[in-house]
């Protein structure tokens, strides 16, 4: 009977701790998204397909955003930690980087060296580059966005993403002004 009720409690025990550990990264990423500074990064999505996780729009960052002129010689696929800053538009940009977490801010990301260039200049990946959207809408969606492109000489688009502590979260992709939602009602 004891060996029951020890297996019992343990299945309880692992029961708990799988709603728990989903429940905290649910937690965390709402967090960002309430708490965290909302930054501007401009960007040219397009409209590939994930099998397990649908569509989304793959978002590929402007170089102001996501390349850095730095003193320091990087590895490629280092891990590192980018400070952020605004443009006097709005958008965000790239204050500063370091392989050491900032203790003294809130408003930096984890983020990797995707490429070295020339010149010491570095391309950066951001862990938050894919947005995804309903199956029935990622089409129109994918249309508006290079409508958009053809009318216009710049890139149209950009995403807001919510930023504290490291984590990156995208609240929204704006396209001529809009928030994607409103086209695809």
């Amino acid at each position: 009977m004891k060996h029951r009720r020890l297996i019992f409690i343990i299945f309880i025990a692992v029961a708990i701790l799988q709603l728990f550990v989903p429940l905290k990264i649910i937690l965390k990423y709402n967090d960002v998204l309430k708490n965290g500074k909302v930054y501007k990064f401009k960007t040219a999505p397009i409209d590939p397909n994930d099998p397990f996780r649908g569509k989304y729009i793959s978002l590929s960052f402007d170089d102001a955003v996501s390349t850095y002129l730095s003193n320091k010689e990087w590895n490629g696929n280092e891990k590192i930690f980018v400070l952020l800053d605004e443009d006097n538009r709005g958008f965000a940009k790239i204050k500063n980087i370091s392989t050491i977490e900032p203790k003294y801010t809130s408003l930096y990301v984890k983020a990797q060296v995707y490429g070295l260039m020339k010149n010491k200049i570095i391309r950066i990946t951001y862990p938050f580059n894919k947005f995804f959207i309903s199956e029935t809408k990622a089409k129109s969606t994918e249309r508006i966005y290079r409508e958009a492109i053809r009318k216009s000489n710049k890139k149209p688009a950009y995403a807001l993403v919510a930023i504290k502590n490291g984590n990156g979260v995208i609240k929204d992709i704006i396209i001529n002004g809009k928030p994607i939602k409103k086209y695809n009602r």
